[in-house]
Parts: structure tokens; sequence; C-alpha cells
């Protein structure tokens, strides 16, 4: 995959965490989670422009685990909103369960990588 077709899976992530956001009902717990999931679901997209244009190979290391880590932030956001059943197609929720740990994948292999490269 080249860093065009990761970039897209990103902004794509990005668009289905806010429309999944604005489909949930409105309750404290759901706004808390949504405004959580926001933040952390589109700053993947955002900071991966970060990622392409890191200084060096521990700056993109540190660039792409702040990525990891706003994934791994989205995915438990993702099992609370399942567990609490609040969105109503599941099919849905699910796919985007699947491409966030596709993505989280992703970003682990490439973290290995570059470190392993670094040496």
């Amino acid at each position: 995959m080249n860093k065009y077709e990761l970039e897209n899976r990103l902004v794509d992530f990005a668009y289905n965490i806010i429309r999944l956001t604005d489909a949930l009902p409105k309750n404290k717990v759901t706004l808390h989670l949504s405004d959580q999931m926001i933040r952390s679901g589109t700053s993947v997209a955002l900071n991966y422009g970060e990622v392409t244009d890191a200084e060096s190979k521990k700056d993109f290391i540190h660039k792409s685990k702040i990525i990891l880590k706003e994934l791994r932030e989205t995915l438990i956001a993702l099992k609370l909103i399942i567990k609490f059943g609040y969105h109503k197609n599941p099919n849905i929720i699910e796919k985007i369960l699947i491409e966030n740990n596709e993505l989280i994948s992703i970003f682990v292999s490439t973290i290995k990588t570059a470190k392993r490269n670094l040496q």
C-alpha cells in the first residue's frame, strides 16, 4: 500500500467516525464519547500529514506512535458504544471497528519496521 492509499483510508476512517457520531442518540454518555471519538478518530488522518513530513526516522516513529495511540483510543470508544447498544445499525459500526483494527495493525507493523531500520 502506498502512502496515498493509506492517507485515503485514514480520511475515509475519519469521515466514517464523524458520520457514526452524528447518528448516535443524544444523551450525556454519547455526547461525551462522540466528542472524544471525533477528536481521536479524525486526528489519525490529520496527523498522517505530519508522519509523511517527518524530519528523521525517530520523528517518523514518534509521529506514527501518536496515530497508533489515537486509533487505540477510538477503538475503546467504539467498543463502549457497541457494549451500550447505542448505534441502530450494528453492521456500520462493525465495519468501522474492523477498519480501526486493520489500521492499528498497519501502524504497529510500520513502527516495528521503522525501528528495525533505525538500527
